[in-house]
């Protein structure tokens, strides 16, 4: 039994979208992806997916892709991405896996989930204030993932004597280690590990891995993990 992570899928199944016209790092991923989750992940772990799970637009659109997650093995936890345009309310997302009977696929907006000795809570987050071009905007939606994270690690806290890993689908903060009020809120709820997607190609180099401030950073995009699901605890 063990928990991976892996982010920023973009499986094109229900709309015409391959990623490969955005490099040689895309070709295949598809298959790629299946091949490798398949010979890494047993069906009693647990896959946390940080956002841009899929292209559709509509959620009836990502029926294929959904379809194709849950072939795979594993308990398996969504987050909302910024290109996650199909997701909606959560009582409308619950009935849709379970009216197609996708019976191993849940949803994390503003709770949390147990695997052994820790906590998972997370939230989509947004472009950070030293982020180049952040705007009044963007600083409102920055405001209310902010809150978003809270719900979800005060969710948390009714698991005593865990630790807290969050997961969120952008970046917490830059490759400059400047802290901000999402960063604040990790560290004032004792977060241990932070896993994070959203970076794809050269933009890699702008990552955080490593301990910084008492928590770890870990970049989980697909392309950065080349198609194989990141074991993040057994």
């Amino acid at each position: 039994m063990a928990f991976y992570a892996i982010a920023d899928l973009h499986l094109p199944l229900g709309v015409d979208k391959p990623m490969d016209i955005f490099g040689s790092s895309w070709k295949n991923y598809v298959e790629r992806l299946f091949d490798n989750w398949q010979c890494t992940v047993n069906k009693d772990d647990t896959v946390v997916l940080p956002g841009d799970f899929s292209w559709a637009m509509y959620l009836e659109e990502s029926k294929k892709d959904f379809e194709y997650l849950n072939s795979l093995n594993g308990r398996k936890i969504l987050i909302k991405g910024n290109h996650d345009y199909w997701w909606t309310t959560m009582n409308k997302l619950n009935n849709f896996v379970a009216d197609n009977e996708f019976s191993d696929i849940y949803f994390m907006q503003n709770n949390a989930f147990v695997y052994k000795d820790i906590v998972l809570c997370g939230t989509r987050g947004w472009l950070h204030p030293a982020w180049e071009g952040f705007t009044q905007k963007d600083r409102k939606i920055f405001d209310r993932e902010t809150a978003r994270l809270e719900l979800s690690l005060k969710n948390a806290q009714k698991y005593e004597n865990k630790d807290i890993y969050v997961f969120t689908h952008y970046p917490p903060m830059s490759n400059r280690i400047e802290g901000n009020a999402f960063t604040d809120k990790l560290k004032e709820y004792g977060v241990k590990k932070v896993i994070y997607g959203h970076l794809h190609g050269n933009s890699h180099r702008n990552g955080v891995n490593g301990v910084y401030d008492g928590i770890e950073y870990t970049l989980v995009s697909a392309d950065y993990l080349q198609f194989m699901p990141k074991k993040i605890a057994d």
